[in-house]
């Protein structure tokens, strides 16, 4: 008798805790009383006058324009000294990306038509414009192909390319490069 005792105390007893716990959750645990808004604030101004540096960090951190140099825009814009090369002045693309754009637009023309555009840079632009058979336009201005008030493709400083035929198939496409003067160091030069 006493075994079964010991044991219906064993097997209500938790499950008489469990009940008891899950009407009465309170009595597990009580969350401490929250501070209210003015003891707070009181807190963190308190934690700011004892250390002034990070103040410092709070307010950069917080204001509407950032502080340090490296976040700053360029209010005045970059003056090129004589002698460097020019920027950019056709395409904000990058000059090595627009040649392969090129290289690109002269082969779909020949994969289209079975041989590379002839001519001379003039003569090449309005080919790939479309005064082909098919009036097809290979040349994409957001991939920064642009022509100039000549009808030539330029590079992306304003310079017009110079294309170089290798033979029917095969194509030099050579751009003056920053310095804008053609057969110097600076050159690009991609084959097609």
């Amino acid at each position: 008798m006493k075994t079964r005792v010991i044991a219906a105390v064993i097997f209500i007893l938790p499950f008489g805790l469990f009940f008891y716990f899950w009407l009465h959750p309170g009595a597990v645990r009580t969350s401490p009383p929250q501070p209210d808004k003015a003891s707070q604030d009181a807190t963190v101004a308190k934690a700011l006058a004892s250390a002034p540096q990070v103040a410092a960090v709070v307010a950069t951190n917080f204001s509407a324009a950032p502080q340090s140099p490296y976040f700053t825009p360029a209010l005045v814009p970059a003056v090129t000294p004589a002698g460097n090369p020019t920027p950019l002045q056709v395409t904000n693309i990058e000059p090595k990306i627009v040649l392969e754009n090129m290289r690109r637009a002269i082969h779909d023309f020949g994969s289209k038509f079975g041989g590379n555009p002839v001519g001379i840079n003039s003569e090449i632009t309005a080919q790939l414009s479309g005064d082909n058979p098919k009036h097809i336009n290979f040349i994409n201005p957001d991939a920064g192909m642009r022509i100039n008030a000549n009808g030539e493709l330029v590079d992306p400083w304003g310079t017009p390319y110079f294309f170089h035929q290798l033979s029917g198939t095969d194509m030099e496409i050579h751009s003056a490069g920053p310095d804008r003067v053609m057969w110097t160091a600076d050159d690009l030069v991609i084959s097609q």
